[in-house]
């Protein structure tokens, strides 16, 4: 009997050190949580290289590319992305931060080069990580900008969270990434706005500060360029959030239309860029339920999405929920660009075979009328 109580006395106590353990991070997240401004302004990296303005009518390249934190290796999964196989197999990524430091320097890098590659005259870049236990602390920004240092670039913070303890055996930890731009340009000013984020418990918590930024450019005409880095909500059932957040973007993109500004937003916009790519890949995945539909007749009346000329040839996004193989992961175009009116552009899908992120880069090739 003794060594029965003492076996639960001990059960007992465990259970207790359990709650009180609980509690404690509960209250630690609790107190650690906060909010950017809205409208906050950025600071700027200018360059001696830089143009003072762009050229009304001369052709310019943009590029974006989500660089996934430099973990996506082709074979990494992601703990949070959960999908469902034709056979009815339930699937859910495994890892919570990269494979390795070295794996983060290789991924970052190989990005790097690629963009070198490419050479555009402005970089968009979402998923770039500073300071964050997932990719080990690598300063992401810092390596871009010393590869990059000919351009002006600012940086918008969009994910900021507590330590996040999931998954056990391979916590996410803390996070801090953001939006960094690079313009071949002068950017006169730089702002952040706030997007509209989840208030549920816990996402309140973990998916904190979406944002975009917008740079503004001179234009040798008088008129600016509005450059506009955006990267919406993905975790979002039935797309309540991101609705939000589009409705947000258009309205502001809008607003800088009818100034008379030429306006490019570019970005993961954790939409489908169009019905017709929605199921365009072979797969052996069901269609996941975390990916809307955008299509023109979505945006602003003045807007509409470039359709890159390989979109069915070439997707920019595969899920994470199991490692990359071609045909088997469901794959689609949610990276790209919106342009207005007054914008005349043509864009391509790059191929990398997922080399180095579980996105792809979009390069647009634009002149403004």
């Amino acid at each position: 009997m003794k060594i029965k109580n003492k076996v639960l006395t001990g059960i007992l106590c465990a259970l207790i050190i359990a709650l009180i353990v609980a509690a404690v991070y509960v209250l630690y997240v609790v107190l650690q949580y906060s909010r950017i401004e809205d409208n906050q302004q950025l600071e700027i990296q200018t360059s001696q290289s830089t143009l003072s303005s762009l050229e009304a009518g001369k052709t310019y390249t943009a590029l974006t590319y989500n660089i996934g934190f430099g973990a996506y290796s082709p074979s990494y999964s992601f703990f949070m992305d959960t999908g469902v196989m034709k056979d009815g197999t339930k699937v859910q990524g495994k890892y919570g931060r990269a494979f390795s430091k070295e794996d983060v320097l290789k991924n970052t890098n190989g990005v790097i080069d690629q963009i070198a590659l490419l050479d555009p005259n402005f970089i968009l870049m979402q998923e770039v990580d500073t300071d964050s236990t997932r990719s080990y602390g690598i300063n992401q920004v810092e390596m871009a900008k010393d590869n990059f240092d000919d351009m002006a670039s600012d940086f918008a913070v969009n994910f900021h969270s507590s330590y996040a303890i999931v998954p056990i055996t391979d916590p996410h930890g803390i996070a801090n990434a953001g939006l960094l731009t690079f313009s071949d340009a002068d950017i006169k000013e730089a702002i952040r706005k706030s997007y509209p984020v989840s208030n549920s418990f816990p996402a309140k918590y973990f998916d904190l500060d979406r944002c975009f930024s917008v740079s503004f450019i001179q234009v040798d005409n008088g008129k600016t360029l509005s450059l506009i880095n955006s990267h919406m909500s993905a975790y979002d059932k039935g797309g309540i959030i991101r609705a939000k957040q589009l409705e947000l973007l258009n309205s502001y993109a809008q607003e800088e239309y009818e100034k008379g500004n030429y306006v490019i937003i570019g970005g993961d916009f954790n939409h489908a860029l169009g019905t017709d790519v929605a199921n365009a890949f072979e797969t052996q995945q069901e269609f996941p339920e975390w990916v809307n539909i955008l299509d023109d007749k979505d945006l602003a009346e003045c807007f509409h999405i470039v359709k890159a000329s390989n979109r069915f040839e070439v997707a920019t996004c595969r899920t994470t929920d199991i490692p990359y193989e071609k045909g088997v992961n469901y794959s689609t175009v949610i990276d790209g660009f919106l342009v207005t009116d007054n914008v005349k552009a043509t864009a391509k899908n790059i191929e990398n075979g997922y080399a180095f992120s579980d996105h792809q880069p979009v390069i647009m090739s634009f002149s403004l009328n």
